[in-house]
């Protein structure tokens, strides 16, 4: 699979180093004083410098969760998400979505959770018991 490039907007970039680098464990990669690169999972993902496009602003109904419409994020593995879950709860963060499963017993079936960084960007990790069902309809 190859790598795919993602920019963002980010109110701050000691926050987004602090965030991305920091708790999530995402290597810095070249930066300037208005972006960072990170290596999100083997994805080149920016944060830009750029306070006024930061955050999310609406919700979209799914399963029955009110999801940010604009947000990014990865999917793992089962054992890597549950550790990703538990190192976000132990660290504070607060939840937009808590981690569940949705989708439950029908094709799709995930592991999901939502979170805002503290640019107030949604990030999204999620994970498939079976990881051949991500495109099944």
């Amino acid at each position: 699979m190859q790598p795919f490039h993602l920019a963002f907007p980010v109110t701050s970039l000691a926050k987004a180093r602090a965030f991305y680098g920091d708790l999530l464990g995402c290597p810095e990669g070249r930066s300037s004083p208005d972006w960072i690169d990170f290596n999100f999972y083997g994805h080149q993902i920016v944060a830009h410098l750029s306070p006024s496009e930061a955050g999310h602003h609406n919700t979209s109904a799914v399963d029955g969760d009110n999801v940010p419409v604009r947000h990014f994020g990865v999917v793992l593995d089962l054992p890597q998400w549950h550790s990703l879950a538990d190192k976000l709860k132990n660290a504070g963060v607060q939840f937009v979505i808590e981690p569940h499963i949705r989708f439950k017993g029908q094709v799709g079936e995930q592991a999901t959770m939502f979170f805002l960084d503290p640019c107030g960007n949604a990030v999204e990790f999620k994970a498939f018991a079976n990881p051949e069902s991500l495109f099944a309809k």
